[in-house]
């Protein structure tokens, strides 16, 4: 039976009100519950003194967003209750009920939380900045649905910005160089390329390029992107792969059968592929370079495959949207949402709860070679 894919998106308030009138999808907006329990406690103690690197640079998309669509003219934003239900100050813009995978890859490396590039001020550049934007990726046009976004070329270009203010505070060029050598980035682009660009009808690509073409001009404009950052000085990079992203409540909410859409899977395989190669050719050209990859989606798969030993009763339904698993009509402005919130592996049509994310960055940041390799984040870290 063919795959019919429908629009896909993270919606705002207002997109989210006209997608609701269109799809004649009813939904009561309540004034959203306090939160059922305190948010968890910091993954390590930041009280500790400095982290085992000076800073955290971070490029990506809505999985890693904390903030960046907030004022740009964008159906992409998720800086409204029940966003943010669980994170210690409420909705940031990050599209969670609390923590991203970054946040807890911060924690353990013993940084603060690293702020968003559109808010973050004075000496806090220092240890970090956050340039993920909700609907960006790695071609430009990608997310063009949504109007404002930043692309990931964008997001470099904010990192050079971001490279002026640091030598205005360190010491000068030699300084910032030695500081951004021994940093981390971590770069967690691609979904977008796929879920708001090649299976969008009103792209062209899916009619110009076939699964493995598509997956190497990605990875080919990546190369050039991950190769700018080290031009720029960066030397540690952490690449995260896709997840099996035909098994999200929105894409599950287009099939009849309750079961993942191994179209969509296997759509995705030839980019996880080509970037393992990318990394290993990335680390044998570039001089200094040390690359890793992370894997999400093996991290996931253990997800599903000890879904009770991790706490999980529900995998394919969000914890808060509207219509069939929850994925049809994203999470919407004081909605209420689930109250068993670690119990569910998806927040929302899209993303992960905040339980998974802490999960993926432990073994992320400590895990074997199944999910990490060649080596892991602590390893990463550690290297001089």
């Amino acid at each position: 039976m063919a795959f019919h894919f429908r629009q896909l998106c993270f919606s705002s308030a207002l997109l989210a009100v006209v997608i609701q009138l269109l799809h004649g999808v009813s939904g009561q907006l309540v004034v959203v519950e306090e939160p059922i329990s305190a948010p968890p406690p910091p993954l390590v103690d930041l009280n500790g003194g400095d982290g085992i690197v000076p800073a955290l640079f971070i490029f990506g998309d809505s999985l890693i967003d904390n903030g960046n669509n907030n004022n740009i003219p964008s159906f992409a934003k998720a800086n409204y209750f029940p966003y943010g239900i669980d994170f210690n100050g409420g909705p940031t813009g990050r599209f969670c009920n609390g923590l991203t995978m970054v946040d807890g890859i911060a924690q353990l490396l013993g940084l603060p939380l690293i702020p968003a590039y559109s808010e973050a001020t004075g000496d806090q550049v220092l240890r970090g900045v956050n340039y993920a934007s909700a609907a960006a990726g790695i071609l430009p046009d990608t997310g063009g649905n949504f109007v404002g976004r930043i692309p990931f070329d964008q997001q470099i270009h904010n990192f050079e910005t971001t490279l002026d203010q640091i030598a205005g505070k360190s010491g000068g060029a030699v300084a910032v160089a030695d500081s951004v050598a021994r940093s981390l980035f971590f770069i967690g682009m691609g979904s977008n390329d796929y879920l708001n660009n090649y299976l969008m009808p009103n792209f062209p690509t899916r009619s110009q390029f076939n699964s493995q073409q598509f997956g190497d001009l990605l990875v080919q404009q990546y190369t050039n992107q991950l190769t700018r950052l080290y031009n720029l000085g960066g030397r540690k990079f952490v690449v995260a792969g896709l997840g099996r992203m035909g098994c999200i409540p929105s894409i599950l909410a287009q099939g009849n059968d309750g079961k993942c859409s191994e179209e969509v899977n296997q759509l995705v395989l030839p980019f996880n592929t080509n970037v393992k190669t990318m990394i290993s050719n990335l680390n044998q050209n570039l001089p200094d370079a040390k690359f890793i990859y992370l894997d999400i989606a093996q991290m996931l798969e253990d997800i599903v495959a000890n879904q009770a030993a991790y706490g999980f009763t529900t995998m394919d339904k969000g914890c808060c949207g509207i219509g069939k698993n929850r994925g049809q009509i994203t999470c919407l402005p004081f909605e209420t949402p689930c109250a068993n919130r670690d119990q569910y592996v998806f927040w929302d049509a899209f993303h992960p709860t905040e339980k998974v994310n802490l999960i993926m960055a432990k073994k992320a940041f400590a895990g074997d070679r199944t999910v990490a390799y060649p080596i892991n984040i602590q390893e990463l870290a550690s290297l001089n």
